[in-house]
Parts: C-alpha cells; structure tokens; sequence
C-alpha cells in the first residue's frame, strides 16, 4: 500500500528529533554511562524511592529503586520497550494479525502506547485529515471522537448502523458517488478513512456482526480506504467467544487499531496503544516527540 497518499502535509513533513535519537542510543548503552546529551534529571534526587501495591487478589506487586529511578524517568516516545513488546504479544494472542508477518515497507503491524485512547485518537485523525476530506463515519458514534474531528474542518459522511452495528450496504451506497478505479487520480474526493466503534458501540451499545465486518473490510479494499478501529470496550465482552476483530483479518495493512485499558484496569492510569502499519504508526510516534 502507498501509505503517503494517506498522509495530511503536516504529518508527512514531520522529521525525527535528533533528541530523541540520543534517547535511543542511551536505551542501549551501559547502566554506568552518565549521558549530559539529553537533559535526563539526576535521579537520585527523585523524591520517590521504592512502592508496593496491594492487588486484588491480596498480592503484592513491589518497586524496587532502580524500576523507581527508571520507571520516573525520561523514556521513548514510543513507549517503554518492555511494555511495548508485551502490548505487541498481546495483539498477536489475541488477533493474531496478517500483518504481524510482513515486512516494514508492506504495513508489518507495529505498536505504540498513547496516554489515553482519546490522545490516539486525536493524533490518529492529525495524521490522516485534512480540511475539506471526506470521512465515512458510522452513526450515532461517540460525542468525544466528533470533538476531536470537528476542528480538522473536514466532511462528515455518516453510514447508518442498526441493532448488528454498521449496516454494509449504507456504506456502499455512501461510497457509490465515486468509482473505486478514480480514487487514486489527482484530485479526488473519495474518502480515504472510515471511523468505527465496532464493539459495544458508544453511545448505542451495539456489536457488529462478523460477516458484517468481513463485508466492511471487502470495500474497504475495494475503494483503498483506511479502517480507524475504535475499540475500548473489546475487553468486556460479555461472550465467552469474543469477536473477531478488523485487525484480525486485515491482509492489506488498512487496519489502524485503538485500544484502551480504561475500562479493565483504570481510566485514571491514561494507557492506550495503537496498533497499526509500521509506516503509519511511525508518524504517529514522531508526532508524540
């Protein structure tokens, strides 16, 4: 895929920080190595010291002061590595992506952690809309994304849902005014994104169907569109079998992928990761920087 054509010109023109190419570089250098490259604080003067947490179950999960000393310090804008490379071993458990297997340059799914499902959001539709766009956007859908996507001056094209979530032939027939050989041209003005809540669905509480999202993904790949996959409620799932997600059949690297733990573990912590191709995500990580 030619993920460029997806870009807003603000998005494409972002650079990486030589900052945080030096964060890198220290990732990997000796423990003992003092760095006066990245303007890091002393950690020895941090206020806190060591923290024991009392879970649930009557364990107790212990910090110790080298995890304090990093845990309080500047880290990668991506994430911290350990905890990205656990987030990455959950999607492949989980929804075992096409992708996951793919080169960089074909869309290999990538990951990266937001503070908060919101923040990725927002910075989602940053990167992929422009004023005057059109996106296709299933109704009714949560008042916090139509916040986040108002500002961005762009053409809301709503597609219907009912009781089994997005209706598939609304959105063919949204997607009808253009032909799928056009879209690609100079100039035109075919959406290039679709905005969904797939699972328990803000504010409706409705679930697409499996075939529905098989259905959704099908013209998705017909008119080279995008599929922003909003879905913090993908853990509370009431069946013991859980439906099968967009990223799960996405063998195009269309899939950009939103999830939360707000609902499972707390909303005050502020942790959400996207999920997506590498090229993408990449963008996403250089607008954190």
């Amino acid at each position: 895929m030619n993920y460029c054509r997806f870009l807003t010109a603000v998005s494409a023109a972002r650079k990486p920080s030589v900052v945080r190419k030096i964060f890198e570089v220290e990732e990997n250098a000796s423990a003992k190595m003092i760095s006066l490259a990245t303007g890091c604080p002393n950690p020895n003067v941090f206020p806190f010291r060591s923290a024991a947490f009392t879970m649930n179950d009557g364990s107790t999960m212990y910090f110790n002061e080298p995890l304090m000393k990093r845990a309080l310090q500047y880290s990668l804008s991506r994430g911290i590595p350990e905890l990205v490379t656990w987030m990455k071993s959950l999607q492949r458990s989980l929804h075992n992506p096409p992708s996951a297997g793919y080169s960089p340059e074909r869309g290999q799914m990538d990951l990266c952690v937001t503070t908060g499902s919101q923040e990725g959001i927002c910075k989602v539709f940053e990167m992929l809309v422009s004023p005057g766009d059109n996106v296709l956007m299933e109704t009714p859908t949560y008042s916090g994304t139509l916040a986040a996507i108002h500002p961005l001056g762009c053409n809301l094209i709503s597609v219907t849902s009912d009781q089994h979530g997005m209706v598939p032939a609304a959105l063919k027939e949204a997607l009808s005014r253009w032909d799928p050989s056009e879209v690609h041209r100079p100039g035109s003005t075919a959406p290039r994104v679709l905005y969904t809540i797939p699972i328990g669905g803000n504010p409706t509480g409705v679930s697409i169907t499996a075939q529905r999202k098989k259905e959704v993904y099908e013209l998705a790949r017909r008119y080279d569109m995008l599929i922003i996959e909003d879905d913090p409620y993908f853990y509370v799932q009431f069946d013991k079998l859980w439906m099968p997600s967009y990223l799960s059949m996405d063998v195009d690297g269309r899939v950009i992928r939103l999830d939360s733990l707000s609902k499972i573990v707390s909303s005050g912590l502020r942790i959400g990761f996207v999920t997506g191709p590498k090229p993408l995500v990449d963008k996403l990580v250089l607008h954190i920087q």
